[in-house]
């Protein structure tokens, strides 16, 4: 069974950093697409970061280019989400999510990923 639980969110106030975490279990990490996304009150959720199966190509939503950094450690077993310069519409809960499968897809999309994990709050006050 796929379990993915994320930790490290909190309050900060704008211009602070945060790690947010996520431990993963019952696949093969290191073969899966993972991410992480965003959902903000009253808003679609968007994707932010993206690291490919292997760990080295990464993709960034303009929105948090050059602020947030994405990563894993070796074993794979543990994704990353460096947060730097927050600022206040950073706000919203954050999500991280596993794709197993290969193929053509828009891999910022939310739609594109099976797995997910409860969700963790950030909240950045000015």
């Amino acid at each position: 069974q796929v379990q993915l639980v994320e930790s490290g969110g909190g309050s900060v106030q704008a211009g602070g950093s945060l790690r947010l975490s996520c431990a993963s279990s019952g696949y093969t990490a290191s073969n899966a697409y993972m991410g992480w996304f965003r959902q903000a009150p009253g808003k679609v959720r968007e994707g932010l970061a993206v690291i490919y199966p292997g760990g080295v190509t990464t993709i960034y939503a303009d929105s948090v280019k050059g602020r947030f950094t994405i990563s894993q450690d070796n074993a794979k077993t543990t994704l990353y989400l460096q947060m730097n310069s927050l600022k206040p519409e950073d706000t919203g809960s954050y999500y991280c999510a596993a794709r197993r499968r290969g193929g053509g897809f828009a891999v910022l999309a939310p739609s594109a990923y099976e797995y997910w994990g409860q969700g963790t709050q950030v909240t950045v006050s000015s």
